[in-house]
């Protein structure tokens, strides 16, 4: 029932930014912790970070700890990433996840019911 879309991936330079947006529809945006993965060629998604239903804690994989931000806006159904300092290495597709309706976060990609359809992120050597 619940849809998501991401954007705002793209071609960058190492060192640029990028903001990823994820709109939400088919459900209580409010209900739903969000995260986001990404997944490279040949590697297994990762995880990279989720937000709480309300915004009040996030929490961060060490791998991009101090460079990426999520966000979210309650009243416009959407979450963010946004991306600083980037490498070649976080060349991926980017995805975002819902939780189940009423269900907190969670690092593990099992635990999440609704997926995008993801947004590549090149980052240039």
């Amino acid at each position: 029932q619940v849809q998501l879309v991401e954007s705002g991936g793209g071609l960058v330079q190492t060192g640029g930014s990028l903001r990823l947006s994820c709109a939400a529809s088919g459900g209580t945006f409010s209900r739903h912790a969000m995260g986001w993965f990404r997944q490279a060629p040949g590697k297994e998604r990762e995880f990279l970070a989720f937000i709480s239903r309300r915004g009040g804690s996030n929490y961060y994989a060490d791998s991009v700890k101090g460079r990426f931000t999520i966000s979210r806006d309650n009243a416009k159904n959407t979450v963010y990433l946004q991306m600083n300092s980037l490498k070649p290495e976080d060349t991926a597709v980017y995805y975002c996840a819902a939780s189940p309706p009423d269900y907190s976060g969670s690092t593990s990609r099992s635990w999440y019911a609704y997926w995008g359809q993801g947004t590549q992120v090149t980052v240039s050597s």
